[in-house]
Order: C-alpha cells, then sequence, then structure tokens
C-alpha cells in the first residue's frame, strides 16, 4: 500500500477526519446514555462518508490505474515472487 499511495488524498484525510469527529461524539453519548446524539454522531459518521465520496467525484481522490499499470503491477509481483 505505501508505494501507491493508498489513502493520502484531500478527499480520503477530510472523510476519515469528519468520521473519526462523528465516533467520538457517539461515542460520548453512549457513555451519557443519550440515544439522540449517539445517533446524531452515527450521522456525523455517515456525512463524513458522502463529503469524502463527493470530494473524490470532484477530482480530489486517487485516479483509477489504467489496465496498463495495473499489469505491470501484476507482472512485477509476479516476477518478485519468483
Amino acid at each position: 500500500m505505501a508505494g501507491s499511495a493508498h489513502g493520502h488524498t484531500p478527499a480520503a484525510w477530510t472523510g476519515v477526519i469528519i468520521s473519526f469527529i462523528g465516533f467520538c461524539i457517539a461515542g460520548v453519548f453512549m457513555v451519557a446514555a443519550n440515544q439522540a446524539g449517539f445517533w446524531a454522531g452515527m450521522g456525523v459518521v455517515l456525512l463524513g462518508g458522502i463529503v469524502g465520496g463527493a470530494m473524490k467525484v470532484a477530482g480530489l481522490g486517487m485516479p483509477k490505474a489504467s489496465a496498463a499499470v495495473t499489469a505491470a503491477r501484476e507482472a512485477a509481483t509476479l516476477q518478485a515472487r519468483s
């Protein structure tokens, strides 16, 4: 994964940060036994996924590898295992 820079994009970081904040909110309200607050936190988690996905569609995510790059990567992996 490190070689492909997996997840090192503004879309990924933003989605994860928003989701992490949502988990923190949900955790606090779970301990406080407040169902409405817990579900609000889970809504923030969902919002993080939506925002990250929208940013990826807007071009701030990782571009998909072409067929040639995928084939070259698989060939290199097979050669390294031999």
